[in-house]
């Protein structure tokens, strides 16, 4: 959450002439809800269910793209493993004083910070990374969110082998 999985996403799909997608926009579409109201109306398992669903059909459908999933995706029903087999997964690893700061703005729109009062934020990013890192660790790359150009994530991409599938996460 915050990490800039959409921007890069972006940005590194149009440089590789491949088409991008926004897992939260997918199911958005889908539910014809926002992911707020499908936590408030559904929960958070419903929600978990539908980033698994959409995911595999996805994978599926498509032969190449780029993939930004939420920072929670990975976590549950095996998708890491099923993310590993369908492509290359990629962490952006960013520190946590900048997802602060970007957070801190956006605060209301994320179900899962809603709540969280500003002073609480830092402390409730640090517990997520640290319940999710044996998760976000399995990512074939690692990257620095923070210092990497976007020259660099596609040469660390790129390193000897066009991937079929890049799987943009956290």
């Amino acid at each position: 959450m915050g990490s800039g999985k959409t921007h890069w996403g972006q940005r590194l799909a149009a440089r590789l002439e491949l088409p991008f997608y926004d897992l939260d926009s997918l199911i958005i579409d889908r539910e014809k809800k926002s992911v707020a109201d499908i936590f408030t109306d559904k929960g958070e398992e419903y929600f978990r269910y539908m980033e698994k669903e959409i995911l595999e059909e996805i994978t599926a459908q498509q032969e190449s793209f780029i993939l930004s999933c939420g920072g929670g995706t990975p976590c549950f029903f095996n998708n890491i493993e099923f993310m590993k087999k369908s492509g290359k997964v990629i962490w952006l690893n960013t520190a946590v004083d900048v997802l602060r700061q970007r957070l801190q703005r956006e605060r209301l729109s994320r179900p899962l910070i809603a709540e969280v009062t500003e002073e609480d934020l830092q402390r409730y990013i640090i517990r997520k990374l640290s319940e999710r890192r044996m998760y976000y660790q399995q990512a074939d790359v690692t990257v620095s969110e923070d210092t990497t150009h976007l020259d660099e994530l596609i040469r660390i991409l790129l390193q000897n082998e066009q991937p079929d599938r890049l799987i943009d996460e956290i």
